[in-house]
């Protein structure tokens, strides 16, 4: 039995039960569940750790602590564990993303020594789509294959630096183009490509049995207003659907009012606010 309240590093013997708390909200768990699955938290294989905060012997809240630091379930006593916790480890993310309600409560604990911030995104509405997709689906969307990294791969660091606002090749372009690989091989990267160019493009970023989250949403600067997204995420959704997961999730910045109608229109709605601090 552990004392009142604790938090410790879970290893693979808390896996049921980490998976127990996952299931009560798995879509918003989803990115920490895919990790999860991945690595059977195993650190060396996380390039972290997952920490477990309890009462008594019950799990009641997680936070996912590597390059991204992501709460689950986590309870206002928990994200003031969470946030001690990684401040004593003298962890440095990248980001802090999950629910807003989480999220920017930690960040008023960790401002003073993590900040400032690159970006703050205290409103992110998180979207889902359950049905088919409303559009009629763009033919022209097909999976990437390997053989098409060279053109991809330029596609996929526009977005990157428009959307995070860094240059992903900084300090070394190996762990970015390994990571647009892996996504290739594993059949996540879909795009239109035409004349050698991509046209659209975007990932699953990641997935469980029962959802997937899409990632890096993008079209060529000089063909948005086209109406090209629309019909081609309808392509991209039917695709997803039926090989990947039965649920589509996504995230967006609320002042992406275009990107907001075209998911909208795609067949996508709003179930819950994330929040992410860029570091």
């Amino acid at each position: 039995m552990l004392g009142t309240t604790n938090v410790r590093a879970l290893t693979t013997s808390d896996l049921p039960a980490l998976r127990l708390l996952l299931e009560r909200d798995p879509l918003v768990n989803l990115f920490v569940r895919h990790r999860v699955d991945l690595t059977g938290l195993q650190e060396r294989l996380m390039g972290g750790r997952v920490w477990g905060y309890y009462d008594g012997d019950e799990l009641i809240s997680a936070c996912h602590a590597g390059a991204n630091i992501v709460p689950v379930q986590a309870t206002p006593e928990a994200i003031d564990a969470f946030a001690d916790q990684v401040l004593d480890d003298g962890v440095r993310p990248a980001s802090l993303v999950g629910l807003r309600s989480a999220v920017m409560p930690m960040w008023e604990r960790v401002e003073s020594t993590w900040g400032p911030a690159r970006s703050v995104r205290p409103f992110q509405p998180f979207l889902v789509l359950e049905d088919a997709p409303k559009p009629e689906p763009d033919p022209r969307v097909h999976r990437v294959v390997l053989d098409e990294f060279d053109v991809l791969y330029p596609a996929c660091v526009a977005m990157f630096t428009e959307e995070v606002g860094i240059d992903p090749e900084t300090g070394g372009a190996s762990g970015y183009r390994a990571r647009v690989a892996q996504l290739i091989s594993q059949g996540w990267a879909f795009a239109i490509i035409e004349d050698g160019e991509v046209l659209f493009k975007t990932e699953v970023g990641a997935a469980t049995p029962d959802a997937c989250q899409l990632q890096g949403v993008w079209v060529r600067p000089d063909r948005r207003g086209e109406d090209i997204a629309v019909r081609a995420l309808s392509a991209v959704v039917e695709q997803v659907q039926a090989t990947v997961a039965p649920v589509v999730t996504l995230y967006v910045n609320d002042h992406n009012r275009s990107a907001r109608r075209t998911y909208e229109r795609v067949g996508f709605t709003e179930t819950e606010m994330f929040a992410s601090i860029l570091l």
